[in-house]
């Protein structure tokens, strides 16, 4: 390692001695410390949009030979400095949905709103950490004569430590339905969609109105991210709004109410279901989500006193929280599989494995196949966004980053002495690698360590 080091200072301080070194480490320090950044080559003019006149011109070669630009992962464990500017995003975006700002009026923040957490059925007991009034408690206290399919003692007198690897395991894997879990979870998102509609609906019948005359005077508005447990299944956490006819900008009717939402939503959860696929081979299952169903208001401030409501700080920093996640918090890999012995190497538990091994059974067979089992097998089956909103809900990703490229582009035509002339960019750049040089991550590590461009 220290000599990998050395020879990276030795080349960053040859770099250093080079006539393009300022427009090379200006480049990567713009970076913000990206971890995989994709290289690109090629020119662009500079035109006055007026006039037509090209202003002028530059190449790659004026960024030390190679335009680099951030990858953009969301994932935090694939690049965390892009990760954690799309989790700024995300809270902006649900923070505006709650309270107003960015161009969402802020007489939003009195329309009714509610968190609601949707979980995963139960496929088999797992060992579990549980807690009452600050005592962990035994796991699963075992139950005299109480056995499980195979003839097996079913229970867990242990108090599991947080950080126990146990957690989430089966107490007896060979009863565990592992073809249910992964067909619930490639289902899920089918699911989601299943309860918004029904929630209009019962939002609806609840006032006395058709599904037609709803959508003339109301609308409801939500945003959601999925969240991985330890068990490896996904839950649902969402804000769910109710509008006027035309979303944020328009007052709800006088009947929509926090406990209208409330008490649609826990009546929706149970009714929704699905009949999964492929009967013939794995039995005949209906998938619906879990009894597990949490819904409270949320408020536009910290109520101290109160621990049911959630404010509307704490509900956005949640749901950006788990949008750069994915099934590596449940134990699994970040990344495709491609070939199934693969699997025999993969750093995972033996509950994930069979997971995987699973879907990779599964999507392998004809009456599974749209479920596309075998692509999504290292997410455990789960193949859908983890971060979606409703189109009225409020801004968008897409709005966002358009405003800060927009701003980046004013501060660049200031350097350019260009500030008062409108103007507009025409480039061709080229795809050309991705990644560092050692001298170039190692300014990168800098930039990261310093917290950003302006801590290097």
């Amino acid at each position: 390692m220290t000599t990998v080091l050395s020879e990276s200072a030795a080349a960053l301080i040859a770099r250093a001695a080079e006539p393009e070194f300022a427009a090379w480490r200006r480049n990567i320090v713009g970076l913000d410390g990206c971890t995989n950044p994709i290289h690109l080559v090629g020119a662009a003019t500079v035109y006055d949009t007026t006039t037509g006149a090209a202003l002028l011109s530059y190449g790659s070669d004026a960024y030390g030979g190679r335009l680099l630009i951030a990858c953009g992962n969301r994932r935090a464990t694939v690049c965390p400095a892009c990760s954690g500017l799309y989790r700024a995003d995300t809270y902006q975006l649900v923070r505006a949905g709650l309270v107003g700002g960015k161009n969402v009026p802020g007489a939003v923040s009195g329309h009714p709103r509610v968190f609601a957490t949707l979980t995963a059925p139960g496929f088999g007991p797992v060992h579990t950490r549980r807690e009452r009034d600050g005592r962990v408690r035994a796991c699963r206290p075992r139950r005299a004569g109480e056995l499980c399919s195979h003839g097996r003692p079913v229970g867990c007198r242990e108090s599991h430590s947080s950080d126990d690897p146990r957690l989430g395991e089966p107490l007896c894997p060979r009863c565990y339905d592992y073809a249910g879990a992964v067909l619930w979870q490639a289902s899920a998102g089918r699911l989601w969609h299943r309860f918004g509609l029904e929630l209009r609906r019962e939002v609806a019948r609840r006032v006395g109105l058709s599904r037609t005359e709803f959508g003339e005077v109301a609308r409801l508005s939500y945003t959601k991210v999925a969240e991985y447990q330890r068990r490896g299944l996904v839950h649902f956490h969402a804000v769910v709004r109710l509008d006027g006819p035309d979303g944020p900008d328009s007052f709800p009717p006088s009947w929509a109410s926090v406990p209208l939402l409330i008490d649609a939503v826990g009546a929706v959860v149970g009714r929704v279901r699905l009949l999964a696929p492929g009967a013939d081979v794995v039995g005949p299952r209906v998938l619906r989500f879990g009894t597990q169903v949490d819904v409270r208001p949320v408020t536009s401030y910290r109520r101290e006193a109160e621990e049911r409501p959630a404010s509307a700080a704490a509900v956005a920093g949640y749901i950006a929280k788990y949008a750069t996640k994915g099934a590596e918090t449940a134990g699994a890999v970040d990344g495709r599989i491609y070939r199934a012995r693969d699997m025999v190497m993969l750093p995972v538990r033996a509950h994930v494995l069979r997971m995987i091994g699973t879907c990779w059974w599964l999507g392998g067979l004809p009456e599974f196949e749209s479920l596309g089992l075998r692509r999504w097998a290292h997410m455990l089956g789960y193949g859908g966004h983890f971060s979606t909103r409703s189109r009225s809900y409020s801004t968008t990703l897409t709005a966002l980053r358009q405003a800060r490229t927009d701003h980046r582009a004013e501060q660049q035509r200031a350097s350019l002495g260009l500030a008062d002339r409108s103007t507009a960019t025409v480039g061709h750049w080229l795809y050309a690698g991705r990644g560092y040089s050692p001298e170039a991550a190692l300014l990168a590590a800098s930039v990261r360590e310093g917290g950003g461009r302006h801590g290097a």
